[in-house]
């Protein structure tokens, strides 16, 4: 009896073995090839590739925790360059002064942004400040130089994937090393979300350069720490604000005829 098993295992094991080179044999002759280890298979497909507007929105997600005082300096073709201050308080208020932002260059503006509103503030002298909008809105065009959308509004629409916005990698600005994106708006409107431009940002999501309609800023040093909160440079006053173009020329004097007198000769 157990001999007999012993050969029923033995044929057992050999038909097993036979059936494995049969099914071999005919999957060669069909032409096919025999099955592999899907996890031995090498991947295909290339690389997932990076994403300019994911790239960008990482370092503008760091960009709105920050709160410091930076130094700007504004270049416009055919003019000097301007200074810019940008304050971004510990309590979220913000204030940005900038050299000739008014009356076509020739006065010097702060933007500022409290709980009680936004307040255009004429700077050196100061005649008061003049609230021109709710907190967190836009200006007027007529008296808005934009500069400040750069730092706090264009934030939101840099990271809002809802808007439409062509991204894509550009070379660095002149003064920085940082990464830099080229930024156009995908929608056509008479006041798109955000003007199409390069915005460089580092790794701490400081925007070290920008070049925009209105001309490139440029980072001239290092951020010093915010304030507690900012403070404006004049007493609140009602009047009117200052326009950012360039105020009509005076009137000319009248001119007066002299008339010269000559006595008759004798």
């Amino acid at each position: 009896m157990r001999s007999r098993r012993g050969r029923v295992t033995a044929i057992t094991v050999t038909t097993g073995t036979a059936l494995a080179v049969v099914t071999g044999l005919l999957l060669t002759a069909c032409g096919g090839d025999p099955p592999t280890d899907p996890a031995s298979a090498p991947a295909t497909g290339a690389p997932a590739q990076p994403d300019p507007r994911g790239m960008l929105a990482a370092r503008v997600a760091v960009a709105k925790d920050q709160r410091y005082i930076a130094a700007y300096t504004l270049v416009v073709q055919g003019k000097s360059p301007r200074s810019v201050l940008v304050t971004v308080a510990t309590d979220r208020t913000w204030r940005v002064d900038i050299q000739g932002g008014a009356l076509g260059g020739t006065a010097d503006v702060a933007i500022a942004n409290r709980p009680e509103g936004v307040y255009q503030c004429p700077i050196n002298p100061s005649s008061g400040c003049v609230r021109v909008a709710a907190t967190n809105k836009k200006l007027p065009v007529a008296i808005d130089p934009r500069l400040q959308y750069v730092f706090i509004a264009w934030l939101d629409v840099l990271l809002d994937r809802q808007v439409p916005l062509a991204v894509a990698p550009a070379q660095p600005l002149a003064g920085t090393s940082a990464p830099c994106f080229a930024v156009e708006p995908g929608v056509t409107a008479v006041q798109p979300p955000i003007d199409a431009g390069v915005f460089c940002y580092n790794d701490r999501g400081i925007l070290v350069a920008a070049k925009i309609p209105l001309g490139q800023l440029t980072l001239t040093g290092e951020p010093a720490p915010a304030p507690e909160t900012i403070s404006l440079p004049g007493p609140v006053v009602a009047g009117a604000p200052l326009g950012t173009s360039s105020p009509p020329p005076p009137p000319p004097s009248p001119k007066t005829s002299l008339t010269a007198s000559v006595s008759p000769s004798r």
